[in-house]
């Protein structure tokens, strides 16, 4: 037993160790085919790297989230980590049974924790299987997060973890045994049960037993170490290698999520100047987006190597959960099996240059496998039957809401990956839903989505009757007042919107607080243009907006010393598309401001008593999170607090709500494009917000005002939807309840008034 025992381990242990090995150089350069990423952006602030690193790993930041699942996971991980003594123990007893690790080896605490650590990963491994097992039947289809998941590679590494935990269980009894332990003892609390059954056994049955069960445990193990160096798209089994490095190498050392701002385009790790793009000399080589899986950047191969198929984000994705062909789990794992399967062609020197020509020899590319070769022709964005990895429809159902990067618990950056590929799809190949180009038109000719005169971006001043000063004609630059009011276009071009923006600005007059507007040149701020792939557009009209800015502010852009501090250069925006672009973005193109949302403003008034809310608004409200608002800039608190001092309100939120808020379904430039596939995504978060049969819908978005007013106008008209159900933004309700009923020549009832048919 024990020359077997010795011969199958060490045999198994050469073959794993050698295939480990080599799978670990493979993903090294695997990965390096990726991109250049602009220097210091991924390795700024080490130290801050190593304990954003250190918390996300030992708090489990992201899965401790789900609960149940976050707390079996983290004693499976930190045994994977911690029970190596374990196995270099078995190889020991391999050769004398009753071997100990030297120093470690009946040291108390130590022995505790192995006991203790290994039940722990046992029933933490079973409560990850029963999940798994109960979920598939329970939540059939798309319904289920592990949907479209690798099945047998999941269930492979479980059973591995399983055997290898419940080996270290018996071991630990036979040790017992094979040691005399007379007597419940502390170093076998858990073990002590498999002591007393083992107690008994002739000495060389023990023996034998002990041999078989270290074989077992380093048999599985290297056994386990020979599958994932075969496969190194394996992500079930190598995020836990591949987590460490990919959560370090996040885009913001501080450890927040990749929302917020998207990264600009980059062309071999360097920004693009789009001023000297075109230039011969300059523009060559240029790469604009993403048409190849080697276009992305090293981080984005890391990350589809990371991918763990447990479709956390798979499960909160909008899209999915309306029967769209988009899953941020499968459109990773496309990726990252393209990419893998393509590799031997990169690695051997191959890739096509601007015009379809190969780059690399025949004699380059002789010894590089068939396959390979095929996986290199396919087209990264293309349909079924152009044998495309990623089908165009995938690329555009996303309204880039950010649930996926929410709640990835590797910290894959889905969405930067979706819009790298986008843009080159936009910029180069002109290809993208028809709607969008009229948007993109209308941008260009007239500065916003809806291509009306910029005249008409002051119309609604003459609809209150309190002045609203305007920078250049009322006052000369804005430090003659605490902020610029930045209303945006949808603000000043959208009737319903509109409401919104008199509402916030009565509620600034009535509270005593100095604004201004823009004169009307200033143009749309991008987001949309941005989101849809058109980088060069964004940055034009953000160009243009930082320069009307810095004059607004009063700025001298040719001497320093004149220029504001950014706590002077206050601006407050109802939209969160043009809050998230400013505040973000702007950076980006030169513009630094200190940037607010409206809702963060007003409850900041209410908490100094500039306004008191005393009418009884009366009725059930619920409260959608805008994407853009909540997500990518973590405001959640401030548009419930508001809601909570307005008397006569009772809030109830729907089931997804804050970190797992459901998508109106108008981001991603997804306002300008018809939704031609599956359920609208407005319709069924109204459905949601249906089911608490509220009186008021609430948000503090335009664009989500449009979208659930859309949607409610239609329950309404199909008879599904109470008549007077309304859909209003925090701001009017507010309103409502500062102003008494018998206030004079006040605006109307902006919580009751009936909704336009949209602009769009």
């Amino acid at each position: 037993m024990q020359l077997a025992a010795i011969v199958v381990s060490l045999v198994i242990t050469a073959v794993g160790v050698a295939l480990f090995a080599r799978a670990i150089a493979q993903i090294y350069r695997f990965v390096k085919l990726g991109q250049s990423v602009p220097a210091g952006s991924r390795t700024d602030q080490p130290k801050q790297r190593t304990i954003t690193l250190v918390k996300e790993f030992l708090g489990h930041t992201r899965m401790n989230r789900w609960g149940v699942v976050g707390v079996a996971h983290w004693f499976v991980a930190i045994g994977f980590l911690t029970l190596p003594p374990t196995l270099a123990q078995a190889y020991g007893q391999l050769f004398q049974a009753d071997f100990t690790l030297p120093v470690l080896g009946g040291f108390l605490p130590f022995e505790m924790y192995i006991e203790f650590i290994g039940l722990m990963t046992v029933v933490g491994i079973l409560v990850l299987i029963a999940i798994r097992l109960l979920n598939l039947p329970t939540r059939p289809g798309r319904k289920s997060r592990f949907a479209g998941s690798t099945a047998w590679q999941a269930y492979f590494v479980e059973a591995v973890i399983l055997t290898i935990g419940l080996a270290i269980l018996v071991l630990r009894g036979l040790e017992g045994a094979i040691h005399h332990v007379d007597g419940y003892q502390a170093a076998y609390f858990v073990s002590y049960p498999l002591v007393t059954a083992f107690d008994g056994l002739e000495i060389g049955t023990l023996q034998n037993l002990i041999y078989f069960t270290a074989m077992i445990k380093i048999s599985v193990s290297l056994i386990w170490m020979t599958v994932v160096g075969l496969n190194t798209d394996m992500g079930v089994a190598w995020h836990r290698f591949l987590a460490f490095p990919n959560i370090w190498f996040k885009r913001d050392a501080d450890g927040s999520t990749a929302l917020g701002a998207l990264q600009p385009m980059t062309s071999g790790g360097k920004p693009i100047d789009f001023e000297n793009v075109f230039d011969e000399e300059e523009g060559e080589e240029t790469t604009f987006g993403v048409s190849q899986v080697e276009h992305f950047s090293w981080k984005g191969l890391l990350d589809f190597s990371t991918c763990t198929e447990c479709g956390r984000c798979q499960s909160q994705c909008p899209a999915w959960n309306t029967g769209k062909p988009l899953s941020p789990k499968l459109l990773i794992m496309s990726l990252r099996d393209h990419a893998h399967a393509k590799a031997p062609y990169l690695l051997a020197g191959g890739g096509k240059n601007a015009e379809g020509e190969e780059k690399a020899s025949e004699e380059q590319l002789k010894d590089v496998p068939a396959a390979a070769l095929a996986e290199a022709e396919r087209p990264l964005i293309g349909t079924l039957e152009e044998n495309g990895v990623i089908d165009p429809d995938v690329l555009w159902s996303c309204t880039t809401c950010g649930a996926c990067v929410e709640q990835c618990p590797v910290d894959i950056e889905h969405v930067d990956h979706i819009v790298d590929m986008r843009r080159y799809q936009v910029m180069i190949e002109s290809a993208f839903p028809s709607e969008a180009g009229t948007m993109l038109k209308n941008l260009e000719k007239k500065g916003n989505p809806w291509g009306l005169a910029k005249k008409q971006r002051l119309e609604w001043t003459k609809e209150v009757d309190f002045p609203v000063p305007v920078v250049g004609k009322d006052i000369e630059d804005l430090s003659e007042v605490e902020y610029l009011y930045w209303v945006g276009c949808a603000g000043a071009l959208e009737d319903r919107a509109k409401k919104t923006t008199k509402a916030f600005a009565e509620l600034l007059h009535i509270a005593g607080v100095k604004f201004a507007i823009m004169g009307g040149d200033e143009k749309c701020t991008g987001d949309s243009a941005r989101r849809l792939g058109n980088e060069f557009l964004f940055q034009q009209l953000g160009a243009e907006n930082v320069a009307a800015l810095n004059m607004a502010f009063g700025e001298d852009d040719e001497d320093e010393s004149t220029k504001l501090p950014t706590s002077k250069k206050k601006i407050v925006a109802t939209c969160p598309h043009c809050f998230n672009t400013i505040a973000n973005e702007y950076p980006q193109l030169g513009g630094h401001y200190e940037v607010i949302h409206h809702t963060q403003l007003l409850q900041h008034l209410i908490d100094t008593g500039k306004l008191i809310p005393v009418t009884p608004v009366e009725g059930l409200i619920t409260y959608h999170d805008p994407c853009y608002l909540g997500r990518h800039n973590q405001v959640y608190t401030p548009p419930r607090e508001i809601i909570a001092k307005v008397p006569g309100l009772r809030n109830e939120e729907m089931h997804r709500h804050k970190e797992r808020g459901f998508c109106c379904g108008a981001g991603g430039a997804r306002m300008w494009m018809e939704e031609r596939i599956g359920k609208r995504i407005n319709v069924e978060r109204v459905d949601e917000a249906l089911s608490l049969n509220p009186d008021i819908v609430s948000t503090a978005c335009p664009f989500c005002l449009v979208m659930l007013s859309d949607s409610v106008n239609g329950k309404k008209n199909e008879g599904t939807a109470k008549e007077d159900l309304q859909v209003v933004d925090v701001a009017q309700l507010l309103l409502d309840s500062v102003k008494t009923p018998a206030d004079p020549g006040g605006t109307e009832d902006t919580a009751s008034a009936p909704e336009p048919e949209p602009a769009t």
